[in-house]
């Protein structure tokens, strides 16, 4: 792996906890959104691939890593509506606003990111979530101090896996994309951090197993309190 000097975090299933945060979310997001009709209700279930019982995504779910965008023509088809950036903006409304209710952080963000930033590294947030949203959240968890820039599939460079959050990222914090990791939980973002010619490193944090692909990363850990310990206290700090 190059040597880094930046750090750009995927928000759900790295800092987020995927099940305990989205999969209550999501039930209500869909009871709202189908306006409490039982059949539309059931259908946009089958079709998000959602065990509602469980309050939980199955591994296939469009959801695990897709942006409304992405997802959201599914949930149109189901409701007879119009597959546009108002459909989408809509659902990323109701998202946002359980996402609030439920957000549930993995491991301890806020200290695992103070101590990378203490460290040198110059730190980001790339979602395929909503600007918005993934900017609330990052307040929510106190990390909107830390970081350099965040960035949602509708902030103008595109979701993942695309490269535009990381070139970006990298044109903010001027500096080439050999020195900047991408850290995700799915193939979306192992994919961008090698569109972009940026490392990748993977959690094995998230609702889906990342090792079938992990000889393609640069690295893989548990979390991301344990590659604050990797860069930390295993590495010299980062030149300023």
């Amino acid at each position: 792996m190059n040597a880094l000097r930046a750090l750009l975090f995927d928000k759900d299933g790295t800092l987020v906890d995927f099940d305990r945060t989205w999969g209550p979310a999501a039930g209500e997001v869909i009871r709202r959104i189908a306006h409490g009709n039982a059949e539309h209700i059931a259908q946009l279930h089958e079709v998000s691939h959602y065990i509602a019982g469980e309050d939980r995504f199955l591994v296939s779910s469009p959801l695990l890593a897709g942006s409304s965008a992405e997802f959201g023509p599914l949930w149109a088809e189901v409701l007879g509506a119009t597959p546009d950036r108002a459909f989408f903006a809509e659902i990323d409304r109701l998202f946002k606003e359980e996402g609030k209710r439920f957000i549930t952080p993995i491991g301890s963000p806020r200290k695992a990111l103070a101590r990378l930033k203490d460290a040198g590294f110059t730190l980001g947030i790339a979602s395929n979530d909503a600007e918005a949203n993934t900017r609330l959240q990052a307040d929510l968890l106190g990390l909107t101090d830390l970081v350099a820039g965040v960035y949602g599939y509708d902030s103008g460079h595109g979701a993942k896996p695309g490269p535009g959050m990381i070139e970006a990222f990298c044109r903010h914090a001027g500096l080439a994309p050999h020195e900047v990791a991408l850290i995700g939980d799915t193939r979306h973002d192992l994919d961008a951090a090698k569109a972009a010619g940026a490392n990748a490193i993977l959690v094995r944090s998230g609702p889906a197993a990342v090792d079938p692909f992990a000889g393609e990363a640069d690295l893989i850990i548990d979390d991301v309190d344990a590659l604050a310990d990797f860069l930390t206290d295993a590495q010299e700090p980062v030149a300023s």
